[in-house]
């Protein structure tokens, strides 16, 4: 059975992927290693794995009997247009609002 593809948002939503995502920060790890971190089967973290590499979160290399999950750009680069679209709305906004704001009110800070 196929899995459905996630959006970045989707994926990150599962505190377990996020966990994930947080355990790979610091350095490469097979996944039995990650397993050792969860309170979950190893098919259920195996499954996990498989999200978080179909979104482009993590590459998985084969090293011998051992698959190594590393954290990859690809899913973090949605997630970074979606947020940098609304920072640059509030800048945009509070630009405005300073332009409104009295000169002396501004000078205060």
């Amino acid at each position: 059975m196929a899995t459905a593809k996630l959006d970045a948002f989707q994926v990150i939503g599962d505190p377990s992927r996020r966990k994930m995502l947080m355990l790979l920060s610091d350095d490469s790890m097979t996944i039995n290693n990650l397993a050792e971190n969860f309170d979950m089967s190893r098919p259920a973290v195996s499954k996990h794995v498989k999200i978080l590499y179909n979104a482009g979160f993590i590459s998985i290399k084969d090293a011998g009997r051992e698959r190594y999950c590393t954290l990859k750009q690809d899913g973090f680069t949605e997630l970074q247009n979606w947020i940098s679209y609304f920072d640059k709305f509030w800048v945009s906004k509070l630009k405005k609002l300073q332009k409104n704001i009295p000169p002396i009110l501004v000078a205060e800070k």
